[in-house]
């Protein structure tokens, strides 16, 4: 099968295509045609050797976490599950490819589009975790950190929807597109961020969700007082020594978000913007975009 492989850790140009071994389903496992993979800031990270030490990564690799496509081959014990069920989740082994692997997957409503469906699986999931984590309830402001971005985006959504009042940074072109989702938009950049965010939010910010880094939890803690304890990120590598917490990786079984997440997506009331789609071939492409960290949506690649 065609597939984008990286044999040393570096920059995007490691990325190379080639023809690799079929890949199979294996006990628990589905095999997935792949209509479109998502690429993601961790891939980058993974790729570049920076996660080494908390995901290890046995060389030739092939990235890719979010995976949408047709089920075309099904391993032992799988139930609910069929040969020729449009699916989308979590690919084990790298989407970057004609076939992946999943054993944790839903099946995709009619409505959504397979672009939609490979844009889901790892913004919803850690969107969802991450509100989750911080308890934000109904009545309460949140802040979150780069608010324009897949991650960013689909947690201000899920969080206006449960009652609460969002405040987003982002660059300033993507102020309307962040009020859109309905939240209030502050610049992410420069100095006096502490300040923007109670000129908009003088009633306080309850707990902050920082899915961008840019080095903004100083100013996290200041607006909560000086506690990290409704501080999270999941961009920020100065979190440990700042007392807050880094959130990474699936916990428990987010199946269930996901089919959730897919139908109101299917239904129009749940949005990724999609900010580019490119042939697999031009992963390395895909790379340089995302670890610039200016991609206004979901980068996706197809086979």
């Amino acid at each position: 099968m065609e597939a984008i492989v990286f044999d040393r850790f570096g920059g995007p140009e490691v990325l190379t295509a080639r023809t690799v071994a079929d890949v199979h389903a294996g006990p628990g496992q589905v095999r997935i045609k792949v209509a479109a993979a998502g690429v993601n800031p961790i891939d980058g990270k993974i790729r570049s050797g920076a996660m080494r030490d908390f995901i290890p990564t046995e060389l030739p690799a092939v990235p890719g976490i979010d995976v949408a496509g047709v089920v075309d081959e099904v391993g032992e014990g799988v139930t609910g599950i069929a040969v020729g069920d449009e699916v989308l989740g979590w690919a084990e082994g790298g989407s970057y490819a004609q076939y992946a692997v999943a054993s944790q997957v839903v099946h995709k409503p009619a409505g959504l589009t397979w672009e939609q469906a490979a844009s889901l699986p790892v913004a919803g999931e850690t969107a969802q975790r991450v509100l989750d984590l911080l308890g934000v309830r109904a009545g309460e402001t949140l802040l979150v950190n780069g608010a324009a971005g897949a991650v960013g985006s689909v947690a201000v959504q899920l969080a206006v929807a449960a009652g609460v009042t969002v405040v987003g940074t982002a660059s300033e072109a993507n102020h309307a597109y962040v009020r859109g989702l309905g939240a209030s938009a502050v610049v992410t950049y420069g100095e006096g961020l502490v300040a923007r965010v109670r000129e908009v939010a003088p009633q306080g910010v309850d707990a902050v969700y920082d899915t961008a880094g840019y080095g903004v939890l100083p100013d996290a803690i200041e607006l909560l007082g000086g506690t990290t304890d409704r501080v999270i990120t999941i961009a920020d590598q100065a979190a440990e020594s700042l007392g807050v917490v880094f959130s990474g990786g699936v916990t428990g079984d987010p199946r269930p978000a996901l089919a959730e997440q897919a139908r109101l997506a299917a239904e129009g009331r749940l949005t990724v913007r999609v900010a580019e789609v490119l042939p697999l071939g031009r992963a390395a492409k895909a790379h340089e975009i995302s670890d610039g960290g200016h991609a206004r949506g979901k980068l996706l690649l197809l086979p």
